[in-house]
């Protein structure tokens, strides 16, 4: 027997799945540790052995890896809570951080907040000025050495840097991309002077045209590289101490992992990791039930996430927003914004229901955790609505108190608004389906889609107490809920079903029609250094598949476009074919005609993605099927619920254990699983199939 573990830790959660060879599955739940997540993660793993029916030790030997995502890389630039770093760059150019491509204003702001004119400001430097120092040389574009590199004067600089206490150093020089002579001897001047201190390269992090950016991704890789380091290496050890026999591998942004000993090198590819094990389990999933266009909703105890599938592939961004920071990250595309579970409800100097962005987190929680919270949240709100039980989630290990709920809800809501607690209770309720469906809207719509062509799956702790929901608001009527053995933990799932990718990209700037030598020999070197990542993984593939592509521009617009490239030898006419592909995307975008060939197009930057296949790719396994559609042996109770404007009214409880293939159910009712309840609203339809889910029918 041997298992693979994917390890999911949230704001509020730390989530937990394993599965075996003959296809078995068993998830756990437990609170996350803040600051320390690594004992939540040993909590998981303790609960999770327990299920199996072994200690840890025995468990983690028979365990061929741990894919595991995290928040800390994330949270740690959000909040800014990150260690002094030094920036080195060439002369002349260390105020473009400073500066910020004039985009400080705009970058990452919603339209309502570049409305507030008087609220805006650039404040956002990543670093000190003081850390930020200059070395004289100068490479052209074309990677020619123009200036070759002051040592004594770089020496001089590192040392200030050292001698002020920074934990790392980021170095990012002019056209380095084109040739990183200068940035490799400057990592060998560092070492000299301080062996142990981490460094950054742009060349290495961020290959990529413009300078703003690929300093900023190399400041802030920098700025979580020795924390990642150390964390890691602390979590593998204790790991280690408990037998585990397998690899530690993180979860990357682009959907894939790597092992723990590579990831600190390139930091920042972990941010947002956490975010893509939804969309990964969606993926694998979609292939079981055979839908090839999914909406991923995962609705966690602090956000809410939003991916999207299409025909059965994630879809992918290659840059993300930190802080008004733009950074070059392969990505998948998942959109969030602050409103899980724990998404705290208050009232704006208008008087107006506001849901999130705060959240009140795993500590202290929401009021009705009993753990000294007192503002209310999402899940006070669905206590006192009936949505939730009062004996609470974890199998009943985290009893709610429903009278703490009612108490912040009274005292920050319906006073001040002069309203019943049951009336605010539905208010916040939805409040919350709104604006998650308007970012469900954003996310499907902007991107050219059509809501009603896509299935939407719903998970995480809150995700399918409001799916229904949020799905009506735009469109969609079909939505399943993965129940069976994963439940919420379905993030974890997706992690423990990801194989190992890898990302290698190369910025060469040239019009179009290109020359197929020089794409060819791009593509090629990119290739090699995809492969050689893969090969220092030290793991074991079955198979090894690469994908190749370009991100195109019609000239002088900034929106670039990542086309697909064919394996095989690039012709001229492969490269005719990657413009046309170029141009219907655009269309797809932006509408028919808005592209103008003669405007001329670009090629920007190449990529290349090996994946490593496990052999071992994780499925849900199917569940006992019904004799009949009658589901009432699964009917535990009857309780009071209120849902939407209308009054409670008496509504149906199944017990999601009890639930067989081919059972189906008409609304309203509630099904109660330990880490959470589905609502299936009056006039939908639910049924369960051969996997366990919950297949929603929405009216």
């Amino acid at each position: 027997m041997s298992y693979v573990i994917g390890v999911d830790v949230g704001g509020t959660f730390t989530d937990g799945v394993l599965h075996d060879h003959d296809g078995a599955v068993v998830a756990a739940k437990t609170p996350s540790t803040p600051p320390d997540y690594s004992r939540g993660v040993l909590d998981v793993l303790a609960v999770l052995a327990e299920q199996v029916g072994e200690t840890v030790e025995e468990m983690l030997a028979k365990t061929q890896h741990i894919a595991h995502g995290t928040t800390s890389t994330l949270n740690a630039l959000v909040t800014g809570n990150v260690p002094p770093v030094g920036f080195l760059t060439t002369v002349g150019h260390r105020d473009s951080i400073y500066i910020m491509n004039v985009e400080g204003r705009y970058v990452g702001r919603s339209p309502e907040q570049l409305q507030d004119v008087l609220r805006q400001d650039k404040r956002h430097a990543l670093l000190p000025k003081r850390h930020a120092l200059e070395v004289v040389e100068r490479v052209d574009r074309d990677g020619k050495v123009i200036v070759r590199l002051d040592e004594d004067q770089a020496r001089d600089a590192i040392r200030r840097l050292v001698d002020d206490g920074v934990s790392a150093i980021a170095v990012s020089l002019l056209w380095s991309f084109r040739n990183p002579t200068h940035e490799l001897r400057l990592r060998e001047l560092i070492r000299e002077i301080a062996p142990d201190l981490f460094v950054a390269l742009s060349s290495e992090v961020s290959p990529r045209i413009r300078e703003f950016s690929r300093n900023a991704t190399t400041i802030m890789s920098a700025q979580i590289g020795p924390g990642l380091r150390d964390y890691l290496g602390a979590l593998e050890s204790a790991l280690r101490k408990r037998k585990l026999a397998g690899p530690l591998l993180v979860m990357q942004s682009n959907g894939g992992a790597v092992t723990a000993a590579e990831a600190p090198a390139t930091a920042i590819t972990t941010v947002g990791s956490v975010l893509t094990g939804g969309v990964i389990g969606s993926v694998a999933l979609g292939r079981q039930l055979g839908h090839r266009n999914v909406i991923a909703t995962d609705v966690g105890g602090t956000t809410f996430l939003v991916g999207l599938v299409v025909d059965g592939e994630p879809v992918r961004s290659t840059t993300t927003v930190i802080n008004h920071h733009p950074i070059n990250v392969p990505a998948l595309q998942v959109h969030a914004i602050g409103s899980g579970g724990g998404a705290i409800a208050w009232l704006d100097a208008g008087g107006n229901l506001q849901v999130g962005p705060r959240s009140a987190g795993a500590v202290p929680g929401p009021a009705c955790y009993g753990q000294g919270g007192t503002e209310p949240t999402i899940a006070d709100a669905n206590l006192v609505l009936g949505i939730l039980p009062e004996r609470g989630l974890l199998g009943g290990k985290k009893r709610l108190d429903v009278e703490l709920a009612r108490a912040a809800i009274r005292a920050h809501i319906a006073e001040p608004l002069g309203m019943s607690v049951e009336d605010a209770a539905a208010a916040i309720y939805t409040v919350q389906n709104a604006q998650t469906g308007d970012l469900l809207r954003k996310t499907v719509v902007e991107a050219g889609h059509d809501p009603r062509n896509f299935v939407l799956y719903a998970f995480g702790g809150a995700g399918p107490a409001h799916c229904a929901g949020y799905a009506a608001e735009v469109g969609v009527r079909n939505v399943v809920v993965p129940l069976g053995q994963v439940a919420s933990a379905f993030s974890a799932f997706g992690l423990a079903a990801s194989n190992v990718v890898l990302s290698a990209e190369l910025s060469d700037p040239a019009a179009v029609p290109l020359d197929p030598v020089r794409a060819e020999r791009n593509l090629l070197r990119l290739e090699t250094q995809a492969l050689a990542a893969l090969e220092r993984q030290g793991l074991k593939f079955a198979d090894v598949v690469i994908e190749r592509e370009v991100d195109m521009r019609f000239t002088a617009q900034l929106a670039e476009i990542a086309t697909p490239v064919p394996n095989g030898a690039v012709t001229e006419r492969v490269l005719a074919e990657v413009v046309s592909g170029f141009e219907r995307r655009y269309a797809e975008l932006y509408g028919e005609g808005t592209g103008f060939r003669d405007a001329g197009i670009q090629a920007i930057t190449y990529r290349v993605r090996a994946t490593g296949v496990f052999p071992f790719s994780p499925t849900l396994p199917e569940i006992k099927a019904a004799d009949s559609a009658d589901a009432s042996s699964a009917l535990i109770s009857t309780r009071n619920v209120r849902l939407g404007t209308g009054g409670y009214e008496p509504t149906a409880v199944y017990d999601y254990r009890q639930l067989q293939a081919g059972f189906s159910f008409q609304g309203p009712a509630i099904v109660e699983v330990p880490t959470t309840t589905v609502v299936v609203p009056r006039g939908s339809t639910a049924t369960v199939d051969h996997l366990g889910n919950l297949n929603l029918i929405v009216e």
